[in-house]
C-alpha cells in the first residue's frame, strides 16, 4: 500500500521505537478495512517491536489503536492516516512507544497535572493541513497523561457520523460528546481551553518582564523576519504572537516562495518558529494586542497592552498583525459559520461530497477553489460581484472547461439561508437587472480576499481607508520608534516572499533607529 520511498522514509523513523508497541485493529469486510489492514502489516514489517492483533472491538470500523503492552497508553486512529495525517501516525508510533515528545519541560508538567478524565474525539480531513496539528497535540496529551483519551476520525470514512453530528468544517474537536473546539488549535491553544488559571498565570509572567529594544507584534512571515534580523543585532528582542505562524498556516500549496519548489503553508510556519528559536527571543504565543500606547518621550518606552491585561514595554516596536480572511457581511454568514459556511476549500471540501456548493469570489482563490471542490462535490456555483472572473487565464480556462460548475458574475450576494442547523440556500442581486434570485445548495466557500488585523489601532496611528497601516519607504508609520511590515501595510501585493523582506526591512529600521535615538529618562517617560 506505501510507496517504496515511503516505505524507506517509515523504516529509518522506526528504528526510533524504543519499546514494543501493538496495533489493535477493528475492520469488518469493507474495502478500508482491507486498506487499513494491509497498511498495518506493512508497518509492522518495517520493525521487529510492532506488532498486528486483531479484536474488532471497537464501533467504529476500520479503526486500529496503538498500545504499549503492559500500560494504559493508547491513542486510535478510526481511518486510514495517510495525506496531510501520514506524520500524525508516525509521531503516534513513537510517542506511544516511550519517545519522548518535543514539547517544552513546562508544557509537559502542565499536562501531567490536569485533573479529569478527559476524552476527545476529533474529526479530520486527509486534505487538511490544518487538522494534523490538533490530532499530534492531542495524541501527545494522550500518552503523557493516561486519563486523556484520544480518536482522530477521518470524517470522509465516516459520513453517517459527520451527518449526525452536523460536522461541516474540520479539524471538529469533541470533548466527552460535548463540542470542544473547531478548527486550527496548538497544544498550548488546547491546554489553555482545559487549564483555565494558565492565562492569568502566563500574563503576571508577562507583567514581570523588563522592556525590550525590539517588541514585534505579529508571528507570521513578516513577525518572523523582523525579530530574527533585530536578534541578529543582539538587542533585546520579543514576540507577542496571538498565533505564531498566523495566515501562512491556513494556506495550502506554495509554489512562488522562491529558491523552494513547492511547500505548505503549516510547513512553513513550523519552519519560522525554529528558525525564530534559534535566536535569543522571547516569544509570548498566544497573546493578543489590544492597545498600543505611544512614548511620553522621544527615546522613550512605547508600550503595548494585551488582552490578557498585561503589558509589555519596548523602545521600539515592529507591527506585524496581518491580515484574515474578508467575511461577506451579510445575514445568517456568522450564524451558519462551520455550519456550511466555510473559508478553506481544501480543509473542509471532503465535508461535502455529492452536495452542492457555492464559491464567493472571482480571484485566483476563489477561481482555484471551485475546481478543487468540482471533483468532490455534485455541482459548484461560482459568484463574482465584478462583471467578469479576476484569476489567471489559466486558471479561468480550467474552470470553464469543468461540466458542474456554473459561473455567474454581477452578483452581489445578500443573504446565507439555514434551517437553524447548516446551510440550506444562498440569496444574490443581479447587479445588472436587480432581481433577486435563490440558490439552494448545502454550502458556501467564502473566498473574497484579506482585511488587516488593526481594529485595535485605530486612532492611535495612520491607517490608509481600507484600514492598512501607512508606512513609508523603511517601514516607520506615523509613530516615532513604531515601524510595520507586511500584509497588514500599505505595501502592494500580499506575498509571502514581500512580507519576509519588509520584516527584515522593518527589524533594520528599528536597530538604526535605536543607535541614533538617545535613550529617555524613563522616570520622565
Amino acid at each position: 500500500m506505501l510507496e517504496e520511498t515511503l516505505k524507506t522514509q517509515l523504516k529509518a523513523y522506526l528504528e526510533m521505537v524504543e519499546q514494543p508497541i501493538q496495533l489493535v485493529a477493528s475492520l469488518d469486510d469493507g474495502a478500508k478495512s482491507l486498506e487499513m489492514q494491509e497498511l498495518l502489516a506493512e508497518i509492522a514489517q518495517l520493525s521487529a517491536k510492532i506488532t498486528v492483533v486483531r479484536t474488532d472491538d471497537d464501533a467504529r470500523k476500520p479503526s486500529f489503536a496503538i498500545t504499549r503492552p503492559g500500560s494504559d497508553v493508547s491513542v486510535r486512529f478510526a481511518g486510514i492516516p495517510l495525506g496531510h495525517e501520514f506524520t500524525s501516525l508516525v509521531l503516534a508510533l513513537l510517542q506511544v512507544s516511550g519517545r519522548a515528545p518535543k514539547a517544552e519541560a513546562e508544557v509537559i508538567e502542565q499536562i501531567k497535572a490536569l485533573d479529569g478524565d478527559y476524552s476527545f474525539e476529533t474529526y479530520f480531513s486527509l486534505s487538511c493541513q490544518n487538522c494534523p496539528d490538533v490530532v499530534q497535540a492531542l495524541n501527545l496529551m494522550s500518552v503523557v497523561n493516561p486519563r486523556i483519551k484520544h480518536v482522530a476520525i477521518d470524517g470522509a470514512l465516516f459520513q453517517a457520523e459527520v451527518e449526525t453530528r452536523q460536522v461541516m468544517a474540520v479539524p471538529a474537536i469533541y470533548l466527552n460528546g460535548e463540542v470542544f473546539g473547531q478548527g486550527r488549535m496548538g497544544l498550548e491553544e488546547i491546554l489553555a481551553k482545559l487549564d483555565t488559571g494558565a492565562a492569568t498565570r502566563e500574563a503576571e509572567k508577562i507583567k514581570a518582564k523588563d522592556a525590550f529594544e525590539v517588541l514585534v507584534v505579529g508571528g507570521g512571515p513578516a513577525g518572523a523576519a523582523a525579530a530574527i534580523y533585530a536578534a541578529r543585532k543582539g538587542i533585546s528582542t520579543g514576540v507577542i504572537a496571538e498565533r505564531f505562524g498566523g495566515q501562512v498556516l491556513d494556506t495550502m500549496a506554495i509554489e512562488n516562495f522562491i529558491s523552494v519548489n513547492h511547500t505548505e503553508g503549516p510547513k512553513l510556519g513550523a519552519a519560522l518558529e525554529n528558525h525564530v528559536r534559534e535566536y535569543d527571543v522571547d516569544i509570548m504565543n498566544l497573546q493578543r494586542a489590544d492597545k498600543l500606547i505611544p512614548a511620553a518621550n522621544p527615546g522613550g518606552l512605547i508600550e503595548v497592552r494585551l488582552a490578557s491585561g498585561a503589558s509589555v514595554k519596548a523602545r521600539t516596536v515592529i507591527l506585524a498583525t496581518g491580515a484574515r480572511w474578508r467575511s461577506m457581511n451579510v445575514p445568517g454568514e456568522s450564524e451558519y459559520r462551520n455550519k456550511g459556511v466555510a473559508y478553506c476549500p481544501h480543509c473542509d471540501g471532503p465535508l461535502f461530497k455529492g452536495k452542492r456548493v457555492a464559491v464567493i469570489g472571482g480571484g485566483n482563490s476563489g477561481v482555484e477553489a471551485a475546481i478543487d471542490l468540482a471533483g468532490i462535490v455534485a455541482s459548484v456555483t461560482l459568484i463574482e460581484f465584478d462583471s467578469q472572473l479576476r484569476a489567471d487565464a489559466v486558471l479561468q480556462a480550467k474552470l470553464r472547461s469543468l461540466a458542474n460548475v456554473t459561473v455567474i458574475t454581477s452578483a452581489l450576494s445578500t443573504e446565507v439561508h439555514g434551517d437553524g442547523v447548516k446551510v440550506v440556500g444562498l440569496s444574490y442581486k443581479d447587479r445588472n437587472s436587480e432581481e433577486m434570485h435563490r440558490i439552494d445548495l448545502e454550502g458556501i466557500f467564502v473566498q473574497i480576499g484579506l482585511v488587516p488585523n488593526t481594529e485595535w489601532l485605530k486612532g492611535s496611528i495612520a491607517l490608509s481607508p481600507r484600514g492598512e497601516i501607512e508606512v513609508d519607504a523603511r517601514g516607520q508609520t506615523s509613530l516615532p520608534g513604531v515601524f510595520a511590515a507586511g500584509d497588514v501595510t500599505t505595501v502592494p501585493y500580499k506575498q509571502i516572499i514581500i512580507a519576509m523582506g519588509e520584516g527584515a526591512k522593518a527589524g533594520l529600521s528599528a536597530f538604526d533607529h535605536l543607535i541614533r535615538t538617545p535613550v529617555a529618562d524613563q522616570a520622565a517617560a
